[in-house]
């Protein structure tokens, strides 16, 4: 179970506490068993400072707290604030990353009968950047557009493999598996089972989705419809 802690203290030193993190990052590098550190400041009270820690598990924590850097800098900490740090030990019991179920939910829209859905967390103003369309969406109508195109073209399903999040985007690594079985690119269907594998990077904002850069094998593609020869 994820474990984190939270860690409150008062300071006006912020800018040495948070070179002291650094200093700790680079000293424990291939030890420690943090896997992210955030800091961050009280709105309504500079000095109030606030890190929250993640952990694999409380056991990796405890085996954090016995390397002899970590020792070193909590007693460094204590000396920056004004009283001893206060701790919150939290067992995290639920973790969604909401910018990750925006993007499932786009991968669902795609594999759906119709693109209605698209309405619910993609901006007016989408910007696609895919290096093999010849016109680049600008809108979300024009993704909508760009949706048809392939669903008209093929009878496919996409699987997302592996997602990552990293503050308001999200790198989605996804397979796809079709039949080629209406008109597409001026091809007609010629009912041939391609696979095409690829790379979606996603920017979200307020809870919409921005931009998307996209990276897939579309010379592979052609290939098996016999479009190219390679």
């Amino acid at each position: 179970m994820t474990f984190v802690q939270i860690v409150d203290c008062k300071t006006d030193q912020v800018d040495a506490l948070n070179s002291l993190m650094d200093t700790w990052v680079e000293q424990t590098k291939g030890r420690r068993t943090a896997a992210r550190s955030i800091v961050g400041t009280d709105r309504e009270n500079l000095r109030h400072v606030v890190e929250i820690v993640e952990f694999p598990s409380y056991e990796e924590a405890m085996r954090n707290s016995d390397l002899p850097e970590t020792d070193r800098v909590f007693r460094e900490m204590v000396a920056l604030c004004d009283e001893p740090p206060t701790f919150t030990n939290l067992d995290v019991v639920r973790d969604e990353q909401l910018n990750k179920l925006l993007a499932t939910r786009f991968f669902e829209i795609a594999n759906g009968p119709d693109e209605a859905g698209l309405d619910e967390f993609v901006a007016e103003d989408y910007r696609d950047h895919d290096p093999a369309a010849p016109r680049q969406s600008a809108s979300r109508e024009d993704l909508r557009r760009v949706m048809r195109m392939w669903k008209t073209g093929f009878d496919f399903r996409m699987t997302v493999e592996h997602m990552m999040a990293d503050g308001d985007t999200v790198c989605c690594r996804w397979s796809m598996t079709g039949k080629h079985t209406g008109e597409f690119m001026d091809l007609l269907a010629t009912d041939k089972v391609v696979e095409m594998t690829g790379i979606t990077t996603m920017r979200f904002q307020d809870g919409m989705l921005r931009e998307a850069w996209w990276q897939y094998d579309n010379a592979g593609l052609m290939k098996q419809l016999g479009l190219i020869r390679m």
